[in-house]
């Protein structure tokens, strides 16, 4: 049987391949250091294990779900808006949980898209908006990010281009995987960037905490949800990866798009992970300070590591990974399997984020003070 022809636009995810010939080292003895998937090793806040374990007694448990969610679920992501980003967000129109915010990219993206539309994706940036935008045959325009302005956008270089078919611009910030932050400044600069062309701006917003002191949201904006949308996860802040809880926020019109699409591809999130993800979004401030507390203590040592492998790295970056640039000749790609092949190390080459990434590796804080110590001594 022949394949879609969509399918010939875009390979197997890195790390889905990746992780096969790690795997099998593995299993041949090899005692490999996994320092490059942002998986948290850490578990979620005890009280959001016991509210979904209690939630299957309840009779509704089993049911299918709200494709919108449980209201009490869209209250606890406003109220969670509210406190920690100061947005005002209607829970009965302006919220939309999903199962992960990956969905989110492709929901959105089938919304808005037609085939021949054009998408302005970062670079570097995360490989599912280009892939996503594959596709669903759509053109990619991948917009550079460079050190030299802290990894954002450059609107002059941006407004030379053809913009006429371009419908989303994909934003993730803070940024991974170089771990740059957003300012207001530079999301007002956008938001009128994407006014002036009619572009839905997308910020991809999942690491705000994670050694980050100044969460920022692009909806926080004045005037921003004419043309924006936000997605965020409890995957990095709460330990929620494997739980696939996600969420959309912006105005009505725009969600109720990504809603016929999203109603005819799931039957709603499991009732019990609803609840759990009820009690991680009213966490206190204190979940953030041991969180991060455990991660900056990760992260000293990683940075020692990426020092002894002769990198260099902003110490200011924020976020799950340090994005470290490689000494001269080295190659990201030749550079990681060199690691992988003499130490038993992975870690994440630069490339896979796009070709801005060339000459840098990206560490992730996902395992444990004796692993990155053992790396350490590996090296």
């Amino acid at each position: 049987m022949e394949v879609a022809k969509r399918l010939l636009s875009v390979e197997e995810y890195y790390f889905s391949k990746k992780l096969k010939e790690v795997n099998f080292l593995k299993s041949q003895g090899k005692p490999i250091i996994n320092l490059g998937i942002g998986s948290p090793d850490l578990q979620p806040p005890g009280k959001v294990i016991a509210a979904i374990t209690e939630s299957f007694k309840d009779v509704n448990a089993h049911k299918y779900q709200n494709y919108q969610g449980l209201p009490e679920l869209r209250e606890a992501i406003g109220n969670f808006y509210k406190s920690h980003f100061n947005v005002n967000i209607s829970v009965a129109t302006e919220v939309l949980p999903l199962m992960g915010s990956k969905e989110g990219i492709m929901h959105i993206s089938m919304a808005f898209l037609n085939e021949g539309d054009a998408v302005l994706i970062p670079n570097p940036g995360y490989p599912t908006y280009t892939s996503v935008t594959k596709l669903l045959q759509a053109k990619p325009i991948f917009y550079n990010l460079d050190p030299d302005n802290n990894w954002c956008p450059n609107i002059a270089e941006l407004e030379k281009q053809d913009l006429s078919k371009v419908k989303i611009m994909w934003l993730n910030y803070p940024h991974m995987p170089t771990g740059a932050k957003a300012t207001v400044e530079i999301f007002k600069t956008l938001i009128a960037f994407a006014k002036k062309h009619d572009i839905l701006l997308v910020n991809d917003n999942p690491y705000s905490f994670i050694l980050n002191n100044e969460p920022l949201s692009i909806l926080s904006i004045e005037g921003s949800k004419s043309h924006c949308l936000e997605l965020n996860s409890l995957s990095k802040t709460f330990n929620m990866a494997g739980w696939r809880v996600g969420m959309l926020l912006g105005n009505y019109n725009l969600l109720n798009a990504v809603l016929k699409v999203k109603s005819n591809m799931d039957s709603g999130m499991f009732f019990g992970i609803q609840k759990g993800a009820i009690i991680a979004l009213n966490s206190s401030k204190m979940w953030f300070v041991s969180l991060n507390n455990v991660y900056k203590r990760r992260r000293k040592l990683v940075w020692e590591l990426a020092t002894k492998l002769n990198c260099t790295f902003d110490e200011n970056a924020s976020g799950l990974f340090v994005w470290a640039k490689l000494p001269p000749p080295f190659e990201s790609e030749k550079f990681i399997d060199k690691l992988l092949k003499e130490k038993n190390i992975f870690i994440t080459p630069g490339t896979i984020f796009g070709s801005q990434g060339e000459g840098y590796v990206r560490f992730s804080l996902c395992a444990t003070i004796e692993e990155i110590e053992q790396a350490i001594t590996r090296v």
